[in-house]
């Protein structure tokens, strides 16, 4: 049975594909009504806590994730299935679970924002710099043969149009972005979740047979993630505060673009679709937990003044 979790496929139509389109492009639309041009400016005022972020992002996670693929040495699907977590950049959740664990929104929608810009570019780019240095997914990647060209052009579509349509809305209305964004947001994401447990639920024979191959490597990935973003924060010296927002926009990554390419690219790669929707799953709990914690633990040591510092 193991030997063939590499050949596996999961069962998914083409409707459902544009389900996830349509549902990613509402939740970024949804984080974009929250985002200003003065959050752009910020990022520039006090860039310490967002250049840990994207090092965190694009440098330390796929390098953090190769490094454990090749210490547990799982199938080579279920590998690229990691890899391509670590190539998708922060989820959109990372703004509601930051506001949980009392840790700076305004620098996690902003680090969201732009590493959904940057991801047009370094999605693409991380997949196939860091999938092509372990051989057995470099192998699925030359039998794919993926046009990461294909890849940005996708991103552009579901994340980088909502982004820059939604922004636009705030800035000539905000009054209207306020309201449609209180209400969109939860709805649009309470989707994307129904939508995963409905994938499971026809897949369910699958997962059931499969899951313990990578329950376990999801965990321990993840956990990883979320050590990776705080400890980098806290070696830069920022303060408390916005060590919480790095450790949860480093953990939380983008699943759902992740199905989505793997479905779209690798037609429902067992060991892969396998590992992105159940990380789809388990970072909500995760983040809502580690959230949660965050919230009840020391308050006293939310004193920062400076929102970016």
């Amino acid at each position: 049975m193991t030997d063939n979790i590499d050949l596996l496929r999961i069962n998914f139509d083409t409707n459902s594909l544009w389900l996830v389109n349509i549902t990613l492009a509402i939740i970024m639309f949804g984080v974009a009504l929250d985002i200003t041009i003065n959050d752009f400016r910020n990022l520039l005022k006090h860039p310490k806590p967002v250049i840990i972020g994207i090092v965190s992002q694009f440098i330390l996670v796929p390098l953090t994730t190769l490094g454990l693929v090749y210490l547990l040495r799982p199938h080579a699907s279920i590998a690229l299935g990691m890899l391509m977590i670590a190539a998708c950049p922060g989820g959109n959740v990372s703004n509601f679970m930051t506001k949980l664990a009392n840790g700076n929104t305004a620098l996690s929608i902003s680090l969201t924002a732009f590493a959904t810009i940057a991801a047009l570019v370094m999605t693409p780019i991380n997949l196939a710099i860091w999938g092509n240095l372990y051989q057995p997914t470099a192998k699925i990647l030359r039998s794919i043969q993926i046009n990461p060209f294909d890849v940005a052009k996708l991103v552009v579509l579901i994340l980088g149009i909502p982004l820059i349509l939604g922004m636009l809305i705030r800035h000539y209305n905000p009054i209207i972005s306020k309201k449609v964004s209180r209400f969109l947001k939860p709805i649009s994401v309470l989707i994307f979740i129904g939508f995963i447990s409905v994938a499971f639920y026809n897949n369910l024979d699958i997962f059931k047979s499969h899951i313990h191959y990578v329950f376990y490597l999801v965990v321990i990935h993840n956990s990883a993630l979320y050590m990776v973003g705080f400890y980098t924060a806290k070696f830069g010296k920022v303060v408390y505060k916005n060590q919480k927002t790095l450790s949860i926009e480093t953990g939380i990554q983008n699943s759902g673009l992740g199905l989505m390419l793997v479905f779209l690219f690798f037609k429902g790669l067992g060991g892969m679709a396998l590992l992105v929707a159940f990380w789809g799953i388990w970072e909500i709990l995760s983040g809502l937990l580690l959230a949660y914690y965050w919230s009840k633990k020391n308050k006293s040591k939310n004193y920062d003044t400076l929102p970016f510092s």
